[in-house]
């Protein structure tokens, strides 16, 4: 049996790497279905660029397999941008924003899956964060208490939900 080998390794092989394109789109305009949503985003992101400022925060919502995610990731891509990826139910504290959102560069994007899973404390900790573009970072508890303001980059929040009807009207409110 010489000649054979073991096909059920974890490591990719050299002709799978070679053979295997990504089956995700590269570019906006490569992106099959969803026509108006991806015509909608076409201009929103040449108008973006042409205004040299972020993109409006944006929410998708549907079913899963639509390609929610794989169209925030074709929006970093296109207008020249990092993103960082995380989910609803992973951000349990506003520290675990605090270190995203400081580190974000000027229209970098967050894109946070099953937005409709954050607790009310996250979403209250975002809202001057969409808005006014800071963070308050509370340094004390208790009657003493005090808090930090601190400034951070202009960014795009690219929210996605399978559940839109579980999203609170103050966060639906926040998306262009």
């Amino acid at each position: 049996m010489s000649g054979r080998r073991e096909v059920t390794t974890p490591e990719a092989l050299a002709e799978d790497t070679q053979a295997e394109p990504s089956l995700r789109p590269q570019r906006l305009d490569e992106f099959i279905g969803q026509e108006k949503v991806r015509q909608a985003l076409s201009i929103a992101i040449r108008a973006a660029k042409q205004r040299r400022e972020p993109l409006d925060h944006i929410l998708f919502h549907g079913p899963p397999g639509l390609g929610k995610t794989t169209l925030a990731q074709l929006m970093a891509r296109e207008m020249g941008v990092n993103i960082k990826t995380t989910s609803g139910p992973v951000l349990e504290k506003p520290a675990d924003l605090v270190g995203v959102l400081t580190n974000q560069r000027e229209g970098d994007i967050l894109f946070i899956d099953e937005i409709h899973r954050l607790r009310p404390i996250i979403e209250e900790f975002l809202y001057p964060a969409m808005e006014d573009w800071k963070v308050e970072i509370r340094l004390a508890e208790g009657p003493r208490a005090q808090t930090m303001t601190m400034n951070i980059e202009r960014f795009t929040l690219v929210g996605a939900t399978t559940r839109f009807g579980l999203l609170t009207a103050p966060m639906r409110a926040r998306f262009g």
